[in-house]
C-alpha cells in the first residue's frame, strides 16, 4: 500500500508521510492519522492527512 489510495488509509494507523517543507528532500515523518483531508477516492501524490500531533502532508508509506 503506497497511500494513494483513501481506502487504505483510517484514523489511527501508523504512517509515513511527507511534509510540505520535506517536499524537495523527500525525508518522511512518522505518525498517527488523525484526520483525513483529501476528499477524493485517490491521489497521485499520496492522499494529505493530520497526524495526532498535528502536522500535515501526504502519506507515502503505511507503517506496520
Amino acid at each position: 500500500m503506497n497511500g494513494q489510495n483513501r481506502n487504505d488509509i483510517r484514523p489511527g494507523l501508523k504512517v509515513n508521510i511527507v511534509l510540505k517543507a520535506d517536499q524537495r528532500s523527500g525525508k518522511l515523518t512518522s505518525g498517527i492519522v488523525k484526520d483525513i483531508l483529501t476528499k477524493s477516492s485517490s491521489h497521485p501524490h499520496g492522499i494529505k492527512v493530520r497526524l495526532e500531533d498535528g502536522q500535515v502532508g501526504r502519506v507515502k508509506g503505511i507503517s506496520e
